[in-house]
């Protein structure tokens, strides 16, 4: 789809659009469970097929599109990052992390199969996410695939989303300032969308300043939409957003919520948007939908 049609088109249907392309390659990619190991592939395509946002597919194919990237090779990088995103999502609800029983409104994973089989089915779609960006079907130069797998890496190690996951749980009782969240949220949550945005830019061969425009959005995004899921956490219901509500208060989680408030984080959160927006500016209206994501993500309900 050319950018001038994609700016015209809905947010809603975009997001419909991009997480069924997304899906019907995440089928491709993690093909139904056969032989000794079956078990282990139904709990990766149990993790990762039929259910959320796909916001992050959702920012690798829109910011492929701004530079003409095929959509087959955009598909296969927005389905490593869900593939990524999910690893952390299975093993972020074991009993030794959050412990939670619910993800996406069914079950989670060690919850439908087992713990050991949860834990095996996370690392196995964590380096799947990597086969996929190193193999030849995904970019042509070998160049690019490497800046991917090495920004994937980055987003997702111990400066990244593994390293926000430790500083959360060593966090838990302990009150911490509203700039060591920020960093927090950063690592934990804020790197993975950061690298969603400018995966684009990485498989478009975008000059620099266009590259680090995109990471400045991905970030500020990235930010807004943890608070947002903070506060969805301190005022919504679990029938809405699929997961136990309250569990962050329950467990004594630090979230700019508890520090802030309900207000002043909503106002924080509407600031972080309206900066990303502007990081987009110059993309004109091709980054159109990019621009309308920022109030979604701060307006949203599930």
């Amino acid at each position: 789809m050319s950018p001038d049609l994609a700016a015209s088109e809905s947010l809603s249907s975009a997001m419909a659009r991009i997480a069924a392309e997304v899906e019907s390659a995440l089928e491709v990619l993690l093909p139904a469970p056969e032989g000794g190991e079956a078990r282990l592939l139904a709990a990766m395509r149990y993790a990762t097929l039929g259910g959320g946002k796909r916001l992050r597919a959702f920012l690798v194919m829109q910011s492929a599109g701004l530079f003409g990237v095929d959509p087959g090779c955009a598909a296969r990088v927005a389905a490593s990052v869900e593939m990524l995103h999910a690893y952390s999502l299975v093993h972020d609800d074991l009993p030794a992390m959050d412990d939670d029983d619910l993800r996406r409104g069914k079950p989670s994973t060690h919850k439908a199969f087992d713990e050991a089989t949860a834990i095996l089915a996370g690392d196995a779609l964590q380096t799947r996410a990597f086969e996929v960006l190193a193999e030849p079907d995904t970019h042509s130069n070998p160049e690019a695939r490497c800046e991917l797998v090495a920004a994937l890496a980055h987003a997702a190690g111990a400066r990244g989303m593994c390293g926000g996951q430790m500083i959360d749980m060593l966090a838990e009782g302990r009150e911490l300032t509203a700039d060591e969240i920020a960093r927090l949220q950063a690592l934990k949550t804020g790197r993975l969308i950061q690298y969603s945005a400018e995966a684009g830019a990485i498989l478009g061969r975008a000059p620099a300043h266009q590259r680090h425009l995109l990471a400045a959005y991905g970030r500020d995004l990235g930010a807004a939409f943890q608070i947002a899921d903070d506060l969805l956490d301190a005022v919504g219901t679990t029938e809405e957003t699929g997961k136990t509500a309250g569990k962050d208060a329950a467990a004594g989680k630090a979230t700019l919520v508890s520090v802030l408030g309900v207000e002043r984080a909503r106002r924080q959160a509407a600031m972080l948007a309206e900066q990303a927006a502007g990081h987009v500016e110059s993309f004109g209206e091709s980054a159109a939908l990019l621009r309308q994501l920022v109030a979604y993500v701060v307006s949203r309900r599930s």
